[in-house]
């Protein structure tokens, strides 16, 4: 068994990376890794380890994933895990062997025991299947109507969905029951005197939405106790501070609804 020790330890840190996604915990993984280098080195050449190959160790994974019951991951609260989970088993392990492991199509499909084509055909569906499931519907609250716009277009340009642009705090909860927003970019003071950080309580009150303030009067959040709502992009705003602030929310867990 020792001299097998170098291969495994060299495969570990692929392992464990894989078991943790695969599974959706870290203890859960760590646990189905231990079990893999049992079997593994029991049976060092129909597992890959007198080849120093890693592939047949992720079919391992999966064999000994499968046998613990429904083989499905721990339901987790991030946005990207959550899209993955909800995909056909085929296609979630397909995405994670080519994006996390790095693998090529033939390699996973190997893995996978499927032909090369219906590995790239479940690759594709996957891919489109979590770009949906991250596309988000954004609600933008800017009572000027240029920056409004402005915002708008750096939404769209990213790939999601501009579901409604409202100028005041009305016009806001209005879209919110209509529009079914899953985003929300918040200017801090509206039109007709109206408040951005009501609206973003209102929107954590009813959808736990996470809320981004636009906004060059910050101070008002810190008075009002309400930096614990949201990122905050600083007028005048460049592209991509817009840009990174939505890219942090879509990959962040949900927030708490308020009560």
């Amino acid at each position: 068994m020792r001299v097998y020790a170098r291969q495994l330890y060299d495969h570990l840190p692929y392992l464990r990376r894989y078991a943790r996604a695969l599974t959706g915990a870290t203890e859960r993984g760590d646990d189905l890794v231990t079990r893999c280098v049992e079997v593994a080195v029991m049976a060092p050449s129909r597992f890959g380890l007198e080849a120093g190959a890693r592939v047949p160790l992720y079919a391992l994974l999966h064999l000994l994933f499968d046998e613990d019951g429904d083989g499905l991951p721990t339901p987790s609260p991030h946005p990207i895990e959550r899209a993955l989970a909800s995909l056909p088993e085929g296609e979630r392990r397909m995405y994670l062997l080519i994006t996390l492991e790095g693998l090529t199509v033939p390699e996973a499909a190997q893995v996978l025991q499927i032909p090369a084509p219906e590995g790239q055909d479940r690759l594709t569906v996957a891919r489109d299947k979590v770009r949906n499931a991250l596309t988000q519907r954004v609600l933008v609250v800017e009572d000027n109507p240029i920056l409004a716009m402005e915002i708008g277009s750096l939404v769209t340009d990213m790939g999601h969905v501009v579901c409604g642009t409202a100028n005041n705090e009305q016009e806001a909860l209005e879209l919110l029951e209509a529009e079914k927003p899953t985003l929300a970019l918040l200017d801090v003071r509206l039109a007709d005197g109206g408040s951005g950080v009501e609206v973003a309580r209102r929107l954590r009150q009813k959808r736990a939405m996470r809320t981004i303030f636009v906004t060059a009067f910050d101070g008002d959040l810190e008075e009002a106790d309400a930096r614990h709502l949201g990122q905050i992009v600083r007028k005048p705003f460049t592209n991509e501070a817009i840009q990174a602030a939505i890219s942090r929310a879509v990959f962040m867990p949900s927030p708490v609804a308020l009560a």
